[in-house]
């Protein structure tokens, strides 16, 4: 078909002239309507026609590109338009017509398709020589023609709108804004756009065809035609291609080769790439320039992030199609640059610097851009590598979180690349930056003291994945940190770095040029070895659940890989943290210690800590932490074992699991109620097979039959099945042999106990008769009489109580006997105590008391006697104590004996024993035990004797509350041992509420927060807040304003203190005076830490009515007492533990923590807390100026009055508090105006002298004239160096410099601007403040010095810093202030001012 044919359908003949023009008039920004009669007669038109039209002059273009036949081709094509009639300008103007039908949101699919095969066309026009001539070329329609794809293809393929809309921002629903703001559209109206929004799948394929086409068009156009001088076409076009990049999947993987044939690309994407390949040829444009922006567009693809023309880059939602995509470009970028080489290099940097700075903090993208990171490094030469590193080193001392945390992301995946050799760089100097030991200890380790814990906990847990590469050098850079090194200790507070004051990301969006960010900053403090460990074991208990975690996997790492050495100071640590309050760290720390034990099965050391850290976890309150604990207990020592056989060896798990079963039969005993519990867990689950207790029962004769002994204690209750025989051979082996272990003994005779039941009489009649034999024999442990007596008593049992009874009375009373006929020989004979075997009396002893729980009334008056004989001293005391006890104890009878303090411990606890089933005991000897505790001389008996009282406490409450205070008081004991046995016995009384918070008892357990052994002091805590508040929340608030009176020994309130106490209670619990200040304060900020806002709130009013207003009021003089007391309740109003944690507490988290603005969680949160703050503050306010500020008023006249001291603590207390009413100081004391006055000037004051100190600590001006290592921030930003066309690079801004800072720059500039004429030598330049102007900047700033060289990163561009107000494209027009590095600070500016008499003489000299 000839071309004037194919052009027939469009009927450009009957198109009127005028609507030509006017369309050419509009300049092709919108569709003018035609007649009636033209429009019919276009609409007919299908895309058939423009088919074979766009295939007539593909044949046209392609002779065109024959070198015979150029000229005379393409004289033929415009001549045979003009010959026949065909306006050129018609054309376009009808092809434009389609165009923008096509363009429309509510085309339907014919018009798309239509819209698109026209554009095609007009591209394909453009593309043949003279078509500017002809006046084919408009910039405007070739850039709507090249962006037709985005409006023609339905972004959401089928999918509502309304999907999209919520995750995007301005770019993606900028076309149904309008449509969601016009009030005014019918419901029928929208329903239909619904509809049109959805299109079948040949109604896709139509389209899609038909974009390919496109495509294809405008690479043909841009292999022929050049757009050297347009650049803003050359932008748009990489935008459209960058956008194609995600139009659909691609099949396999994209090679980027030479492309010979257009047609023979399949997929949108690889146009799209190719595209941009051709856009960085030189007949585009400057083929740097062009690499600029390619870089700039590929950047958001990257970063998965959708860019559009203005505002913040959105985040897209992570999926396989972008992810593909995002390996694409990257693949693509490494293509440029082996393609392009030398010339690619530094936009390489700039690419690598900003996908490190505009990163987000989302875990997932951190992660793939870590990757694109690496790969792209991959491309880089040695040289330029280490200086990439060298950035990416001052990039992660940033003041942003996200900046630091994302570079150790990359550290952590460039470690996974092959080590680059110092050698292959010919700079020494930056030689240093390639070796893994600069990445791990100058970029990775130095975050261990970010001042963000995320980033601190990230930066742990990345050094324990260290320990797992392969790389052999990244092993030994890790164990140089640890090992021993130069003796440099510094303190934490010292030392701690990362960023200066962080201030919250500001969220007006600065836009910047694509350049390179350049970031100054100062080299971290290094640690030695033994500094290192100390911090990571700080982390270990930081406050932050994430830094624990990841300290405890740090620690475990390097246990592992034996950095570090396997003592117990180390190990105890991970066991510690499975009884941490936080459920995730209990989780990670048993996580920790069992990959600890499968790296490390033979260490009996890590054995122990597996067992002390997995076993208790198995009573957690929490079931998640219970489940992996009997998870873990179930895999390590139920799983394992198996038969045994003496032939065959144990393999490893299975000596591990008989290794800790010994343990826990010998070092780990305390263990063993723990692990019982596990048990009872498991017996409902089923576990106990009975291949299980085979098994296990086979292991009863090996040499570690210990543990097996210890199973079979615990399954044996809840296996109904067992081998009888074996055990009852067991039993006659250990009977008969003196070398059983007496924890295996123990554990024997509790299966003999639960087996009782299945055992025949005579069998058991046999038994009982061993036992009575080896209890009577007196050879056994404590331990074991203690178990043989329980053995015996479930021999007794049967269903009959009194058969049972009468058993115990038998056996129990026989034992009682023997044991009163020893004592007796011993006690009442003349020389029985010379022939005393202490080891036999104490297990006679022993005996008594655990026989006589089971036959009481085997138990007379004369053995009563016997053992209170035992605890009586020198008859010198006796007689002292006589009037203390009670009349009917005749001691006179009892010889003076000289019994050793084991033996008296023990006599304590076998009269406890007694007293137990005998009430008239109790009442008898409770005065003794009282007086004991307190006369006493012997630790072991109080000791004893606290825990006999503690007991009977239980069984009879109302007797022995009477003697509470006595037991309290032994927390001042002298022996730590009995003040933590005090402590511990009174909370589980308190919690079981057999005794009340009376009395002293309160203010005492407080005394032990101040205990001066930290270990009972951190027990005292821990009962009192985990054990104890959760019982009465209230406690802690009912009890604060008396602590103040209590331990001030200050009685001379009326409702205060006013409980008995002896005086030597009184001092041995007193707080009073100067040198327990710091005690006392303890406790108060102790108390008020763990209160609510509202108790807080409350107890702020109550202290104004009990204490304040009593003051005011004189009903409590102001004496010394008195003064003290008022000088200290100002003083615990002034603590910051005072103010409610709803105003204190910021709204933007912790120092360095900015918080993410996609994380709409967070700003929700923000927003409730700005809101709950102004509340709280206002009714606050209220109390304050309505309660508080009169007694105020009162006590400032009344101190001033008596000249008191006093007045300087309340002037202090109004300074803090006036803080939060900065501005409101004079409504708040409208009744006193000078007082008003006096505090306005003691803020002021206080103002100046905290600015003082802030300038001496940041503004101190180093020798070389450098900003200080405190007040330098991360100056990042794009270099600007030449005309820049209207695109620009979205990058935050980083957080303005303090006030001081900003001063000093503008001193500096203004004085550097003074001495221009100078001449300066070459130097290099800072630049402090850039602010962009929309015009060229000249290749030296006017303001620089002329003899001043600027440092080029690439190009001949200059550095440029964030300005205050960002980049401006405005038409305004600034200055670049710049100031050398070398420079000293200089002073102030001198004024250049002379007096006019001294002008006078000037002019009269002339």
């Amino acid at each position: 078909m000839d071309l004037i044919s194919a052009l027939h359908f469009l009927k450009l003949k009957e198109i009127p002239e005028d609507w030509v023009d006017a369309v050419w008039d509009l300049e092709f920004t919108e569709r003018k309507p035609l007649d009636e009669i033209a429009e019919e007669e276009l609409a007919v038109s299908g895309h058939k026609s423009f088919r074979a039209l766009y295939q007539c002059l593909l044949a046209h273009a392609a002779d065109h590109q024959k070198p015979a036949g150029k000229d005379g081709a393409s004289q033929s094509i415009w001549a045979t338009l003009g010959v026949n009639g065909v306006s050129v300008k018609s054309l376009v103007a009808v092809l434009s017509y389609f165009i923008l039908a096509g363009k429309a949101k509510a085309a339907s699919v014919q018009q798309r398709v239509c819209g698109l095969l026209a554009a095609s066309i007009y591209l394909l026009l453009l593309g043949i020589p003279g078509s500017i001539a002809n006046k084919v070329f408009h910039e405007v329609l070739l850039d709507t023609c090249a962006d037709l794809t985005s409006h023609c293809w339905p972004q959401d393929s089928g999918k509502k709108r309304k999907k999209d809309g919520l995750k995007s921002s301005q770019t993606d629903g900028k076309r149904s804004k309008p449509q969601r703001k016009d009030t005014e559209m019918e419901v029928d109206d929208e329903e239909e756009e619904e509809e049109e929004l959805h299109f079948s799948g040949q109604d896709l394929m139509k389209i899609r065809d038909a974009v390919v086409l496109l495509v294809q068009s405008l690479l043909r156009l841009l292999e022929t035609f050049q757009l050297k001088d347009r650049p803003q076409s050359t932008s748009n076009c990489m935008q459209i291609f960058c956008k194609l990049l995600y139009f659909e999947p691609v099949v396999g993987e994209l090679t980027f080769a030479a492309v010979k044939d257009i047609t023979k690309l399949k997929s949108v994407p690889e146009m799209a790439f190719y595209g941009l390949q051709l856009l960085c040829s030189p007949k585009h444009g400057d083929q740097k320039e062009s690499l600029r922006r390619v870089f700039h567009q590929l950047l958001y693809v990257i970063l998965m992030m959708n860019k559009g023309n203005r505002g913040k880059p959105s985040l897209l939602v992570t999926s396989q199609a972008i992810l593909s995509t995002r390996d694409q470009a990257v693949h693509f970028v490494c293509h440029l640059v082996t393609e392009l080489k030398e010339m690619a290099l530094p936009f390489l940097q700039i690419l690598l610097q900003h996908i490190c700075y505009q990163m987000v903090e989302k875990s997932e993208y951190r992660s793939h851009g870590a990757q694109a990171v690496a790969m792209l490094t991959s491309q880089m030469e040695s040289s330029d590598y280490a200086c990439f590193i060298k950035w990416l080193s001052n990039f992660s001392r940033s003041s942003k979180m996200v900046h630091r945390l994302f570079s150790i992301d990359v550290v952590m995946v460039l470690l996974e690349q092959p080590e680059r050799q110092p050698e292959e760089c010919p700079d020494p100097e930056l030689a240093c930056f390639l070796p893994h030991k600069f990445l791990i200890q100058s970029l990775l380790f130095a975050r261990r003291m970010d001042n963000s814990p995320t980033v601190q906990g990230h930066a742990l847990n990345c050094l324990a994945q260290c320990l797992e590469l392969p790389s052999f050098n990244v092993t030994r850079a890790i164990h140089d940190l640890f090992a021993a090194s130069e003796t440099h200790t510094v303190l934490e507070s010292e030392i701690t770095e990362g960023s200066v004051t962080a201030q919250q990301t500001q969220k007006t969006y600065r836009t910047l040029p694509f350049r390179t960010v350049e970031i100054s900053t100062t080299d971290g403090s290094v640690f030695d070895a033994k500094e290192n460990l100390a911090l990571l074991l700080r982390r270990v208990e930081a406050s932050k659940t994430n830094v624990r975690k990841s300290a405890l996997q740090a620690l475990v790492g390097l246990l592992k890989h034996a950095v570090i050495p396997m003592s117990w100071e180390n190990l105890s640590t991970l066991s510690e943290r499975c009884r941490d309050s936080a459920v995730s760290v209990k989780k990670k720390a048993l996580q920790c210690v069992g990959e600890l034990l499968a790296a490390k099965p033979e260490c009996n050391m890590v054995q122990r800590v597996w067992l002390q850290g997995v076993v208790p976890a198995v009573v957690d309150p929490e079931n998640s932490v219970q489940e992996k604990a009997l998870e873990a207990l179930d895999q390590v020592v139920l799983s394992q074992v198996k038969q045994y056989s003496a032939s065959r060896h144990l393999d490893a798990s299975q000596r591990l699991t008989w290794d800790l079963l010994g343990l826990l039969c010998h070092e780990c005993q305390n263990l063993s109620r723990y692990f019982s519990r596990a048990f009872t867990i498991w017996s409902k689950q089923n576990k106990f097979t009975p291949s299980f207790i085979t098994n296990l029962i086979s292991h009863t004769e090996a040499d570690h039959a210990a543990g097996a002994w210890l199973l079979l204690s615990k399954v044996v209750a809840s296996s109904p099945k067992l081998p009888y025989g074996k055990i009852l051979d067991a039993w006659d082996s250990m009977i008969s042999s003196k070398a059983v272990s007496v924890p295996t003994c123990c554990h024997i005779l509790s299966v003999m106990g639960d087996i009782a039941v299945h055992l025949n009489e005579d069998t058991k009649d046999r038994i009982v008769k061993d036992l009575m034999c080896w209890l009577k024999s007196f050879t056994l442990s404590l331990e074991v009489i203690s178990a043989s007596v329980e053995t015996l008593l479930q021999f007794g049992r049967s269903e009959d109580i009194k058969q049972t009874q009468a058993f115990l009375n038998q056996h129990c009373g026989e034992l009682v006997s023997v044991c009163e006929a020893y004592l007796a020989s011993i006690i009442l004979s003349e020389k029985g105590a010379e022939n005393l075997n202490e080891e036999l009396m104490v297990k006679h002893l022993h005996t008594l008391g655990v026989a006589s729980l089971h036959c009481p009334s085997k138990v007379g008056k004369r053995t009563v006697l016997l053992v209170e004989s035992v605890l009586t001293t020198h008859s010198v005391k006796l007689a002292e104590n006589q009037e203390e006890l009670p009349a009917s104890l005749p001691l006179s009878q009892f010889k003076t004996n000289s019994l050793s303090t084991k033996v008296r411990a023990h006599g304590v606890i076998t009269l406890g024993k007694l007293c137990l089933q005998h009430e008239e005991l109790v009442q008898k000897y409770l005065p003794v035990f009282a007086r004991e505790l307190e006369v006493g001389t012997e630790v072991a008996v109080r000791n004893n004797v606290v825990v006999i009282m503690c007991d009977l406490c239980v069984r009879y409450t109302n007797i022995v509350d009477h003697y509470i205070p006595n037991i309290s008081t032994c927390l001042r004991d002298n022996e730590a041992v009995i003040r933590e046995q005090t402590l511990i016995m009174l909370t589980n009384l308190l919690q079981e509420e057999f005794v009340k918070w009376k009395g002293s008892l309160f203010f005492r357990f407080m005394s032990a927060l101040v205990d001066p052994v930290p270990a009972i002091a951190s027990l005292c805590e821990y009962c009192l807040v985990h054990l104890l508040l959760k019982k009465n929340p209230e406690m802690f608030s009912v009890h604060f304003i008396e602590c103040i009176f209590h331990f001030n020994s200050y009685n001379k309130h009326k409702s205060y203190n006013k409980f008995p106490q002896s005086e030597r209670e009184k001092v041995l619990f007193s707080l009073k005076g100067a040198h327990h200040r710091d005690k006392r304060f303890r406790i108060y900020r102790f108390l008020l830490e763990h209160f609510t806002d509202t108790q807080r709130f409350n107890i702020t009013n109550k202290i104004n009515q009990t204490v304040l207003a009593c003051f005011a009021d004189e009903e409590l003089p102001l004496d010394a007492d008195g003064a003290a007391i008022l000088s200290e309740t100002f003083k615990i109003l002034s603590l910051k533990e005072m103010k409610l944690q709803a105003i204190s507490a910021g709204a933007g988290g912790p120092a360095g923590e900015e918080p993410e603005e996609e994380n709409m969680a967070n700003m929700a949160k923000a927003v409730i807390q700005a809101a709950q703050k102004k509340v709280v503050s206002q009714v606050q306010k209220k109390a304050f100026i309505e309660n508080t500020v009169p007694l105020i008023i009162s006590l400032k006249s009344l101190l001033e009055q008596k000249r008191s001291p006093v007045l300087r603590d309340l002037m202090a207390y109004l300074q803090v508090t006036m803080q939060d009413y900065r501005n409101e100081v004079k409504e708040c004391f409208a009744g006193d105006e000078q007082l008003a006055a006096e505090v306005e000037f003691a803020l002021k004051t206080a103002e100046k002298e905290r600015e003082m100190e802030e300038q001496l600590e940041n503004c101190s001006l180093t020798g070389d004239g450098r900003i200080p290592t405190a007040q330098r921030s991360v100056q990042g930003s794009p270099v600007r160096s030449r005309p820049l066309l209207p695109f620009n690079f979205a990058t935050p801004q980083v957080p303005r410099p303090n006030p001081v800072s900003a001063r000093l720059t503008n001193t500096d500039s203004r004085v550097h601007r003074s001495r221009l004429e100078e001449p300066v030598q070459s130097k290099s330049i800072a630049l402090e403040r850039t602010v962009m102007r929309k015009g060229v900047v000249d290749d030296r700033a006017f303001s620089t010095p002329a003899g001043v060289n600027v440092n080029l990163t690439f190009d001949e561009g200059l550095s440029a810093i964030f300005s205050e107000r960002g980049t401006s494209l405005g038409g305004e027009t600034s200055v670049l202030h710049v100031r050398q590095n070398e420079q000293q600070a200089p002073g102030p500016r001198l004024w250049n001012v002379q007096s006019p008499l001294r002008q006078k003489k000037k002019t009269s000299r002339v």
